[in-house]
């Protein structure tokens, strides 16, 4: 019969526990060949190389958290239809990826239909979301839409979608907008975690 030290039972179950999360966690990798824990100098070196603006904030309330948004001048991220992406960075190390899906060129309702094809996208290759909000409010003639979805495919990882469709009355004009943001909660937790 093998008799194992308490030493080792506590390795084998922390290195089956660590093997596990990083299973998990690749599930549900972000996009644009970013991953958790990568530096904010993957993704500037990324916009840098397709010569893409960059806009770098701190919030003066969380010093320890950076966000980087790279955006092109015009169009879209290369390889996409999204307009722009955000990097959140805790510690210096990625823990949240936000896709931007706006185009200046489509109508809401080609916006809406983009919406629904992602949302079908992700619904098939993560699992069916869960309806997070469904909003409507009016307010000096401007009407807003809102919904939101989620997955929590593993235990701390996240998609959430949200879209925004804002309606001009006065104009008869309207906008719309969506977002896509990957969260790895495991990582900012043993990052040190902030509120947000």
């Amino acid at each position: 019969m093998l008799r194992l030290s308490g030493h080792t039972v506590a390795a084998l179950l922390v290195f089956i526990f660590s093997t596990r999360m990083l299973s998990a966690q690749a599930l549900l990798e972000p996009p644009f060949n970013l991953r958790w824990g990568d530096t904010p100098e993957k993704l500037i070196d990324w916009g840098t190389k397709h010569s893409m603006d960059l806009t770098i904030s701190v919030p003066g309330d969380q010093p320890g958290l950076r966000r980087v948004r790279v955006q092109p001048k015009s169009g879209f991220l290369p390889d996409s239809k999204a307009g722009a992406v955000e990097g959140h960075f805790l510690s210096g190390r990625l823990y949240e990826v936000t896709v931007h899906y706006f185009d200046p060129e489509a109508s809401a309702e080609v916006t809406a239909a983009r919406f629904e094809a992602l949302k079908t996208s992700i619904s098939t290759d993560h699992g069916p979301l869960r309806t997070n909000q469904q909003q409507r409010t009016v307010e000096d003639q401007f009407v807003t839409r809102t919904q939101s979805f989620h997955r929590e495919p593993v235990r701390g990882l996240f998609l959430l979608l949200a879209f925004t469709e804002v309606e001009d009355l006065l104009r008869k004009k309207r906008d719309a907008r969506f977002s896509v943001i990957y969260r790895n909660e495991n990582l900012k937790k043993e990052l040190g975690g902030l509120n947000r």
